[in-house]
């Protein structure tokens, strides 16, 4: 009888280690799995997300010279109208990530700084010059160079970059949606994020 019960006991501690070995090897797979699924979604995320705006401004430019010992002043200007197409674009496959699959935690560690283009067409108007002191190639330098700087300022100023922003929000949010969902952590700079609106307050 001993026998027979000892016989039982043995064959329900090789059971019982099968199961576990199993059980754990089935743990592994997921893991390894929800890794990969991770790592395939920030590769489809990981593209160029673009926001476009349009800026029309009008410029007046003005240049004097003195000369003959500076008895005379000799004046240059010209009226510049200028459109220009802006682009805010967040290269996603920048994102710089770990996955930790023994605490089941995606790190996002960093985020691209947003590249902003601006693209002037520049018309001139009502261009006026002294024999003296004629426009010359220096002159529209000057003026592209303070026209970007002008429609730079009104690009920080306006909502466009406050839009290209909520994009690159609503596409992090995707991994915190997928993350959620496997019973996964989402990390950004070591800040567990709970909930997507913990997304907005970030400093991207």
């Amino acid at each position: 009888m001993r026998k027979i019960l000892f016989g039982i006991i043995i064959t329900l501690v090789v059971l019982l280690s099968f199961k576990y070995c199993g059980d754990k090897q089935k743990e592994e797979t997921l893991l390894k799995e929800n890794s990969t699924l991770i790592q395939e979604q920030i590769k489809n995320v990981g593209k160029l997300v673009v926001t476009e705006g349009h800026f029309s401004e009008v410029f007046t430019y003005k240049n004097s010279k003195a000369i003959f010992a500076d008895l005379v002043n000799v004046e240059k200007k010209a009226l510049v109208v200028v459109n220009a197409d802006v682009t805010i674009a967040y290269d996603l496959s920048k994102i710089t990530y770990s996955i930790d699959e023994k605490n089941k935690t995606l790190h996002i560690t960093g985020v691209p700084k947003e590249e902003i283009k601006i693209n002037p067409d520049f018309e001139y108007y009502d261009v006026q010059a002294d024999y003296l002191n004629p426009f010359e190639a220096k002159d529209y330098n000057n003026i592209k160079e303070t026209v970007k700087k002008s429609l730079m300022q009104k690009v920080e100023a306006s909502d466009i970059k406050l839009n290209a922003k909520n994009r690159l929000i609503s596409e992090l949010a995707k991994f915190h949606i997928l993350t959620n969902s496997m019973g996964w952590t989402l990390k950004y700079n070591e800040k567990p994020i709970d909930n997507i609106n913990e997304l907005t307050g970030l400093k991207l």
